[in-house]
């Protein structure tokens, strides 16, 4: 979606995953986006989890690490809240200016959102302001207070001020829109794999209209491979990021696939259920370090009989000589959608 902030010459996306911490920074001084730096660094299992943070001060500790040996001198960042603590939701109210619907959006949200509203920060953006009719179409944004006043003080612990403060779903569709700008239309499904959870975020004519979460991530993948075979850390991993899928790989697949692919479905059917316009999803792209386990999306395009591809954050984004020296594009570029979309909202 549209950032609603000014311009600043470059930006700096801080994604906290519960497996790796994601850094980027973006120049927006040419006009067009560019992407000028990248950094990783990983915490310890369990420091978060769920994305709630366990061990502030390994997690704390880690960031600053990471500031350092990124060369980041700037003191703000982008940075994102997401979760079962974030609702997301396409709802309709009467037509309005938008000043006199930030008045009465609150008692909207109360018939929408399952939290205690005076815990609630609220957002909203109407979808449809130049249309006629007696009712506007509203996309609602809701987070609980202290899902956000606890990453607030996280990053106060490390001395950043967060410039913006997105959601997760809006930082993936940002990046999404300027490398699959032809997904815009239709209904598509932005699936993102990470460490602990997968993030299904339902596009309809390019507005993220519906998230899920799914409690599978590649911590699952890597501890059953673990348990069942017996394998080390080092023999998971090596399978899990192979080209190809192997014969020890292949019921995990099929197991974890099958979860993954009910979630999706689930995801879909409710937002039919709930909007006559929508129609079926048409294609589904993944992202996150689950994308890249081998035979993954072929297990859910099969599945699913659905067209399923990775998609690439930097597929159409501008990036500057050198980003990519000391690491290999295609492997990293999957953990990338999130943080990219994040340094995409320029703040003033």
């Amino acid at each position: 979606m549209a950032a609603l902030f000014g311009r600043k010459k470059t930006t700096v996306g801080l994604d906290i995953g519960s497996g790796l911490i994601k850094l980027v920074v973006i120049s927006h001084g040419s006009g067009e986006p560019v992407l000028t730096k990248v950094a990783f660094t990983s915490v310890v299992d369990d420091a978060i989890v769920e994305g709630e943070v366990m061990d502030k001060g390994i997690v704390a500790d880690a960031i600053k690490g990471l500031m350092v040996s990124a060369g980041i001198k700037t003191k703000d960042v982008v940075t994102a809240v997401g979760g079962r603590d974030v609702i997301i939701k396409k709802i309709a109210m009467d037509r309005m200016k938008e000043a006199e619907a930030r008045e009465v959006i609150r008692w909207e949200a109360e018939q929408h959102v399952p939290f205690d509203m005076d815990n609630v920060e609220l957002d909203f953006q109407i979808l449809d302001p130049e249309a006629e009719g007696l009712q506007m179409t509203v996309l609602l944004v809701a987070a609980k207070r202290e899902l956000v006043e606890t990453k607030l003080a996280l990053l106060s612990d490390v001395g950043l001020e967060p410039s913006v403060i997105d959601v997760d779903a809006f930082a993936l569709h940002n990046a999404f829109e300027v490398n699959y700008p032809d997904a815009m239309r239709g209904v598509v499904g932005l699936v993102n794999i990470g460490h602990e959870t997968t993030n299904v975020n339902i596009l309809d004519d390019g507005i993220p209209v519906l998230t899920r979460d799914i409690p599978i991530g590649t911590r699952r993948f890597r501890e059953d491979m673990q348990r069942e075979r017996g394998l080390s850390a080092e023999e998971t991993e090596r399978l899990l990021q192979s080209a190809t899928a192997d014969d020890t790989l292949r019921p995990f697949l099929e197991t974890r696939g099958e979860e993954l692919a009910v979630g999706i479905e689930r995801a879909a059917a409710f937002l039919q259920s709930a909007s006559r316009s929508a129609g079926g999803v048409s294609r589904i792209y993944t992202t996150g370090g689950g994308a890249r386990i081998p035979g993954i999306n072929q297990v859910l395009a099969d599945r699913l009989r659905l067209p399923v591809q990775m998609a690439n954050p930097v597929e159409r984004l501008q990036v500057a000589d050198g980003v990519f020296d000391t690491m290999e594009v295609d492997h990293v570029a999957p953990l990338l959608m999130l943080p990219i979309g994040l340094a995409l909202r320029s703040a003033a």
